[in-house]
């Protein structure tokens, strides 16, 4: 009789236990976006192939990017947000001469992101953080003259969004970036002009807490 009850409390600990586990909270969310990056298409004056070409003569394509965050909740205002994307490609223009070709970037960007403590579903954000670009894959030419880009990119990136509690685990998102992106190009060796990237990013998705 001894040994039933004490098996029947270790059973009772264990439930007790694992169900404390279970309703524990999480620090870790992910959020889930389909985002629209939409770049400011500045440059500087420069003059190639004996053709002076004036200020933001250069433009690199729009385009629509998946988006997967993780975020780690520090306290109850705080939290780290790392935002990832797979490799991204862009076909750059010039003005009066048409396409240049293209090139990949890769641009992961950590916020520290404040979120006041208020009560509702709706709770805002704002966010202030780097971000650090690679680029590689450049195929770009004018006249046969292959060009060459920048291998990297380092600035600061500031958002703003909101999250809407759909139930306890699943939320509503919306949110804006801005990041600092610009790149040297060259030819030959010779830098020609800075493309200024700089790109606004809008998106839209869904929050998950664990």
């Amino acid at each position: 009789m001894k040994t039933l009850r004490s098996f029947i409390l270790s059973i009772a600990v264990v439930g007790l236990l694992f169900s404390s586990l279970a309703s524990a909270e999480s620090p870790w969310s992910v959020r889930l976006r389909a985002t629209y990056l939409e770049t400011v298409d500045k440059s500087k004056a420069f003059t190639a192939l004996g053709i002076d070409f004036p200020a933001n003569a250069i433009s690199i394509s729009d385009k629509w990017i998946p988006e997967i965050d993780i975020d780690y909740q520090i306290n109850e205002t705080l939290s780290a947000e790392l935002v990832l994307t797979i490799p991204q490609s862009h076909t750059v223009d010039l003005a009066g001469v048409g396409r240049l070709g293209s090139f990949k970037h890769l641009p992961p960007t950590l916020y520290l992101q404040y979120a006041p403590a208020i009560e509702g579903p709706f709770r805002p954000y704002f966010g202030l953080g780097v971000n650090f670009t690679l680029i590689f894959d450049d195929n770009l030419s004018v006249a046969g003259v292959p060009l060459d880009l920048d291998s990297s990119s380092v600035g600061v990136a500031a958002q703003a969004g909101f999250d809407y509690r759909i139930n306890d685990r699943w939320h509503l998102n919306v949110d804006v970036k801005r990041a600092a992106l610009d790149t040297g190009v060259s030819a030959g060796g010779t830098k020609l002009t800075t493309a200024i990237l700089d790109p606004w990013l809008y998106a839209v998705g869904l929050r998950y807490d664990f």
